[in-house]
């Protein structure tokens, strides 16, 4: 089978001044449709300089990256743009919501920005993300609103609203407490489970576990690739979580 990501030798060097800051030493990664991987590494192990490179907001000083067999480098800047707007969608720490805006109006932005104009009809695409991530009800609701939760949902929402095939999350559960992670996870599990490959940077070992696969990074370099060994369903662990919390109740 075909990766959908294959990275040989990727290099990124940064210059601070005369200084070069080499953030990514030779990576090899291949990546098959429906995996569910995530990136571990402490601070400045190139984590999310190799995430920005595979959702093609960074460009690598040397190697070669393929995305569904398409030799990225080669691409112009608009078949860049094109290919980063349908093939990915984006999940970020900060939410990145506009705050005086509608969960449905949030999800819908992406859209605009498709010179392909490829789903015709924007707010029923938009409608349809918000119910795959449950929140069908919260349409209206501006993110002032909405728990952390919600409005991480409404974040992966706006990732799923161009349909793509990849979905990069950089340390999604960042800003989340340990309940509503688990609530997060379980949406990945969940689009995962439905065919979609999903990478997530993360820096916390429990949240690495929700994945399929683990890839653990170090100086630029890749130490470890391994399966996830006992990996943990979110919504068993959902359910342990609300009896214990009823429990507390009693």
């Amino acid at each position: 089978m075909k990766p959908v990501i294959e990275i040989r030798a990727i290099k990124k060097t940064y210059h601070v001044g005369e200084i070069g800051v080499h953030a990514l030493r030779g990576v090899d990664l291949v990546v098959h449709g429906g995996e569910f991987l995530a990136i571990m590494g402490a601070s400045g192990s190139g984590k999310s300089t190799l995430m920005n490179l595979i959702g093609c907001l960074d460009e690598p000083t040397s190697g070669a990256y393929f995305l569904d067999g398409a030799d990225v480098s080669r691409l112009s800047k608009n078949e860049y743009a094109d290919i980063r707007n349908q093939k990915i969608g984006f999940v970020f720490q900060g939410f990145n919501l506009l705050p005086r805006t509608s969960a449905l109006e949030n999800v819908e932005l992406p859209l605009f920005y498709d010179r392909t104009r490829r789903i015709r009809d924007p707010r029923s695409a938009a409608e349809e993300a918000l119910e795959q991530v449950g929140l069908s009800d919260r349409m209206d609701h501006v993110p002032s609103q909405l728990s952390g939760g919600q409005q991480q949902r409404v974040a992966i929402a706006r990732a799923l609203v161009n349909r793509p095939s990849i979905l990069l999350a950089d340390e999604p559960t960042g800003n989340l407490d340990s309940r509503t992670s688990v609530d997060v996870m379980s949406v990945f599990q969940d689009l995962n489970g439905k065919g979609m490959t999903i990478l997530i940077v993360t820096h916390e070992e429990d949240i690495s576990r929700y994945s399929k696969r683990i890839i653990k990074m170090r100086d630029g370099h890749i130490l470890g690739d391994e399966p996830v060994k006992k990996r943990l369903d979110a919504r068993s662990v959902l359910k342990t979580i609300r009896t214990e919390e009823e429990e507390e109740e009693e």
